[in-house]
This record gives C-alpha cells, sequence and structure tokens, in this order.
C-alpha cells in the first residue's frame, strides 16, 4: 500500500517538508488532496481529520497515513519515515539527534511564520501589520543568523557536508526547505545570513541537486512559494 500524505493542495507549507522525504527515497505516496477522484481532495482529508472511529486524531494537516496509523506533525512523520526510507542513522544515538534537529527546523519555521502573524492566525495580515514589521526586525538580525549558526556548528562539527553522520537525512532535507523558504520570503537578510555560514548555503545547493529532488523541483508537483503559505514575501519585512 502507498502511503497517503494529507495536507493543502495550495500550498507547500509543513507537508513539504514530508513531501521532500518522500520524494527523495522515491517512495510510493499518494498526494490525496491533490487527486481528482472520489478518493481525493479536501473532503477525504477533513473526514479523516474528524474521523469518530479514530481515536488518536490529529489535530490538523499534514498527516500520513500507512495502513491503520495515522501520524501527525511533521517532525512525528520524519520520526516515523526516516528509518522506513533509509533517512536517518541505524542507531539509536542518531535517530533521537536526527529528530532533534528536525525540531529544531520547526522552531524556525513557526519563527518565519508568525513574522506576518505576530499577533494570531485568525487575523489577516494587513490586521497586524505594525507588530509583523517589528517582529520581522527581529526575526532577520537576531533569529534567522541565531539557527543559521546553528546548524553551521553541527555541520563543521560532522565534517561539512551532512547534518548527522555520512549519509543524507531527512534533517539534511529539511534544512534545504527552511532555507529554501527564507530565500524567497526574506531573500536579503537571508543573503547576508549565509554569507558567513558556507556549509548551510552548500547543503541547500547539493540537496538541490540531487538527482529525485532536482526533478521533484523542476515538476509541476512543486508548488512555487506564495503569499498562503507559511514563507511569504513582503518586501516591507525585508527592507
Amino acid at each position: 500500500m502507498p502511503y497517503e500524505l494529507h495536507y493543502w493542495p495550495m500550498i507547500q507549507g509543513r507537508g513539504e517538508f514530508v513531501r521532500l522525504a518522500l520524494e527523495e527515497a522515491g517512495a510510493d505516496y499518494i498526494d490525496v488532496t491533490r487527486q481528482d477522484d472520489e478518493d481525493g481532495g479536501i473532503g477525504p482529508m477533513l473526514d479523516r481529520l474528524s474521523d469518530p472511529g479514530n481515536p488518536r486524531p490529529p489535530l490538523a494537516p499534514p498527516f500520513l497515513r500507512d495502513g491503520d496509523i495515522v501520524i501527525g506533525q511533521s517532525a512525528a512523520i520524519l520520526l516515523y519515515l526516516g528509518p522506513r526510507l533509509g533517512l536517518v542513522g541505524a542507531s539509536e544515538r542518531d535517530r533521537i539527534w536526527t529528530h532533534q534537529l528536525q525540531l529544531t527546523i520547526a522552531d524556525a519555521v513557526d519563527e518565519a511564520h508568525d513574522t506576518h502573524h505576530p499577533l494570531g492566525v485568525g487575523l489577516y495580515y494587513a490586521d497586524q501589520k505594525p507588530e509583523a514589521l517589528r517582529r520581522a526586525a527581529e526575526f532577520r538580525t537576531e533569529r534567522i543568523p541565531k539557527f543559521f549558526g546553528y546548524f553551521e556548528r553541527v555541520l563543521a562539527g560532522n565534517g561539512g557536508g551532512r547534518l548527522v553522520g555520512a549519509d543524507l537525512s531527512n534533517a539534511d532535507l529539511s534544512l534545504f526547505q527552511l532555507v529554501d523558504g527564507l530565500r524567497y520570503a526574506f531573500p536579503k537578510a537571508t543573503a547576508a545570513a549565509l554569507r558567513p555560514n558556507s556549509n548551510v548555503a552548500r547543503i541547500h545547493e547539493t540537496v538541490a541537486r540531487r538527482p529525485r529532488i532536482a526533478a521533484y523541483l523542476a515538476s509541476d508537483r512543486r508548488i512555487p512559494f506564495n503569499e498562503d503559505g507559511i514563507f511569504r514575501r513582503y518586501p516591507e519585512l525585508d527592507p
């Protein structure tokens, strides 16, 4: 049975971190909300979220279905998929370390989102623009350099090419996506933050050149970044 990935069909969002792992591994999976048949679309996703027969439902997408197992939260999904897709080391030490890095990337993603929605997700960006300007200023000057500096340190401590061990992990793929999203949303600040963090810049480049990832990025399956997702380009937030 193929994996079933459930996520909003109009944005990359948090589902993209899972999708990159599935694409890199060449896994058999169905992007459920992008299917045109009766088993596809947003309806089935919402039905599964509210399924009274599932005593352990996810709060929101993304979630992954593998037979009778349903997993929500990107980091938890990747914790489950990592050993099944060959994207995590065999030792418990490597698995936990990879998961820790994945959670740190999730923290950075949340902070990126909060630059344009600092007061609440129920408000439009225009309703919280003054607060967004202030939040984005700190994110640009303090938080992007802090996160990049941390991952630079980890990469340097592991030889520069990978975050964990000698082989590609789901954390490497997710770091690529974080950098890619920040390059879209904050191109000026991100370029400045990458200059002293050459290993972070290099891993973004090398992941993008991997054959399956390159094919995916060039395909229509890769939704362009847009102003409905996590990473949004508002020029006034990156002066």
